[in-house]
């Protein structure tokens, strides 16, 4: 199986160390799972409420 790793923050009190957690911890479960990870998206600080975003 193939997947994409999605991770993001969004306010003051997370910071890149929170991404970096959120890949490492999926990169475990994927690896543990036999899952190959094909790619990441990155959200730093965007809104998930719209979609007008990169």
């Amino acid at each position: 199986m193939k997947a994409v790793i999605y991770a993001r923050f969004s306010s003051e009190k997370q910071n890149e160390a929170s991404i970096e957690g959120q890949l490492r911890e999926c990169m475990e479960y994927a690896e543990f799972n036999n899952i190959q990870v094909v790619g990441n998206y990155i959200d730093r600080a965007q809104s998930a409420k719209t979609d007008h975003r990169p």
